[in-house]
């Protein structure tokens, strides 16, 4: 016997043919020629591309061979068959290739889905998505790609043919985004309903759908027909977190009419793309509206600042010390990063516009890429250096790509602000050159475009395999998955695979599970995991989640923030009234008080930007590396 994961994997060799007597190998094969044959066979290429043929990738390759090759030596019986299988192979009358069907055997008993290969390999066949959307097939679709860089007005004149249609849709990568959208389309006149992954808003107030939906592209609907799309930030189509909800869009919506926007660097691949559905292509190019210089020399000291300066930086301990030195020289300084609530990030970007406040200065992450309008005269990289994920799913620390510093540096000017022109430069000279460097770069062509398993998908491996875990289905899927990797790349799931782990042990049914994996939260944090899991064995439990256990669970004072790590756990608590929404969008009747909860929320959002507020303006008083400041301050006494 062998133990494997907890489970006992019994691996006689009851179902080969027997012939006569069993005879042990010792007796007619010496140890060293077996672990020589036996080496030999893990070794070889024709033996390997065997293995991949019958599913077997190289872990479970790896895996197999370890377990069959102890089964085989501390075995006191083989089938004669396979006795003579050996003895054929010491002789050299025989290829150690002939060991394959005996190894196969084995590695089906470890691994039950060797099993049922073929089908499951259909099933994970991916190698034309766009025959997944028949009805988007049925139309003949008119695409046309808006290309141009940050502050052209490509996204501007798509916006205008979804405004002016009879019905559209636009898919945003943000919620910001689809909220700017959202507005902008119901003061033009077009009524127009938001959809995002955590609300549902409805501009009629008999809760009719409106003609016009701004969403999150993860939230587009591929059933409805639209008469107009838009696509924004189609480049991402490339990420290899995300990068499937472009695809797809691009490949399912039904829209005669659908407009990209994004950078040029994506044309080659869309073009690809779209021939082998047999749609119609158009680019329109656009330049920037406004001029953009390049500065031949840094700032090096904070002394050099003006008004209209942006600071960008890529962690938050470096987002508090500029802030900190700033603060001491007198300056009023608006804040921005990624995990602050976005009408956190509206309100700072509102302090940093508004012409009549004393905030001029603006530190950022590089948040600011996308999803807020600022009026931003001079970008100052304080850093070069970011954490990158790479192809493998794993983060390093790189140099920011020519894509990701255009994107930024065209933040710099703005048509139509005070600040029409923008300049871009470092903070540190010795950084002047890389930036001049990668700026003047030509953006490498986006090759792939990310792809990621449906729960179809994997409903139909686990009626194949209904004993394995999710996770395990999803590396099943994996390994087995087909794609064409000259147009597709499967997008990183370890993330869905790390939640799906946690809430392993809970009763839930497949489809839920898949669903609470599916949770956009980011794993890093204990305490919203850990909110997942109670969520889930609440839910498997069949009990509501109501306003009430959820303050219990919770746990928090609803307090100003007067540290940074008081700051960082209220953020983590709106990040679980976000998760909260989330799941209350899909299970409302578990999640059933999802507008007290949204209040709270919106309160809580009050409570987060004034700590940043309150943090910043202190930040003078507090010696560096020190993380307290003034007396947390009562709600009643909010800015």
């Amino acid at each position: 016997m062998i133990l494997k994961d907890d489970v006992v994997v019994q691996t006689t060799y009851e179902n080969l043919i027997a012939i006569g007597a069993s005879a042990s190998y010792d007796k007619s094969i010496k140890r060293n020629d077996f672990l020589r044959i036996i080496n030999d066979f893990y070794r070889r290429d024709d033996v390997k591309k065997l293995a991949i043929d019958q599913g077997l990738d190289s872990e479970i390759f790896k895996n197999v061979y370890v377990s069959f090759r102890k089964y085989c030596m501390q075995s006191t019986s083989l089938p004669d068959d396979f006795n003579l299988i050996l003895n054929d192979i010491v002789s050299g009358s025989s290829n150690v290739t002939a060991m394959f069907p005996y190894f196969f055997q084995h590695a089906r008993q470890m691994f039950p889905h060797l099993k049922c290969v073929d089908d499951l390999r259909k099933i994970s066949d991916l190698r034309n998505p766009g025959n997944w959307y028949p009805d988007a097939r049925s139309m003949k679709r008119k695409i046309i790609f808006h290309a141009g860089p940050t502050n052209s007005g490509k996204t501007y004149h798509a916006l205008q043919r979804f405004m002016n249609s009879d019905s559209g849709v636009y898919c945003g990568p943000l919620k910001l985004l689809a909220s700017e959208v959202f507005h902008k389309t119901n003061t033009a006149g077009t009524k127009c309903d938001l959809v995002t992954g955590e609300e549902r808003r409805l501009v009629d107030t008999d809760g009719k759908p409106a003609n016009h939906v701004a969403c999150t592209v993860e939230m587009t609907n591929l059933n409805t027909l639209y008469d107009v799309a838009v696509i924004d930030e189609i480049q991402m189509i490339r990420d290899p977190q995300r990068g499937w909800a472009w695809t797809r869009a691009l490949l399912g919506l039904q829209a005669k009419e659908i407009h990209l926007c994004g950078e040029i660097s994506t044309q080659k691949l869309l073009e690809e793309l779209l021939l082998t559905v047999e749609d119609d292509f158009e680019v329109r190019q656009y330049q920037r509206l406004t001029k953009l210089s390049h500065l031949d020399h840094a700032i090096e000291s904070f002394d050099n600042v003006r008004s209209g300066d942006c600071f960008v930086c890529f962690n938050k301990n470096d987002i508090f010390h500029i802030t900190r030195e700033l603060e001491k020289r007198g300056h009023e300084v608006a804040v921005i990063y990624g995990s602050l609530p976005p009408s956190t990030k509206l309100l700072q970007a509102r302090r940093f516009n508004d012409p009549n406040d004393k905030c001029k200065i603006l530190v950022a992450t590089d948040a600011i890429g996308m999803g807020l309008n600022l009026s931003i005269k001079r970008v100052v990289f304080y850093s070069l250096v970011k954490s990158q994920m790479n192809d493998e799913g794993n983060k390093q620390k790189a140099d920011v790509t020519t894509s990701q510093a255009l994107q930024i540096a065209g933040r710099a000017g703005r048509f139509g602000s005070a600040f029409p022109d923008g300049e871009v430069t470092t903070f540190r000279r010795d950084d002047m050159s890389r930036l001049n460097e990668i700026l003047n770069q030509q953006a490498k062509p986006i090759e792939r475009a990310g792809l990621h398993p449906t729960a179809e998908q994997i409903e139909m491996f686990a009626y194949y395999l209904p004993k394995q875990s999710l996770s395990s289905l999803i590396d099943i899927f994996l390994t087995l998955s087909q794609l064409d990797r000259n147009l597709y790349f499967m997008c990183n799931v370890d993330d869905m695979k790390y939640l799906a782990d946690i809430i392993e042990h809970v009763p839930l049914s497949l489809q839920v599970r898949y669903v609470f994996s599916c949770a956009p939260i980011n794993r890093r944090i204990p305490f919203v995991c850990a909110m997942l899991l109670k969520y889930a064995q609440r839910f498997g439990q069949n009990e509501p989640m109501s306003m009430e256990w959820l303050l219990k669970e919770i746990n928090c004072s609803f307090e100003v923030p007067s540290t940074v790590t008081a700051l960082a756990h209220l953020e983590e608590v709106f990040d679980c009234f976000d998760l909260y929404l989330w799941l209350s969008c899909r299970f409302p009747q578990m999640f059933p008080d999802k507008q007290s909860v949204h209040t709270l929320q919106m309160k809580l959002d009050r409570i987060i930007h004034c700590g940043v507020r309150n943090i910043v303006q202190h930040a003078e008083h507090s010696e560096p590396g020190k993380d307290t400041l003034a007396k947390q301050t009562k709600v009643s006494a909010m800015c």
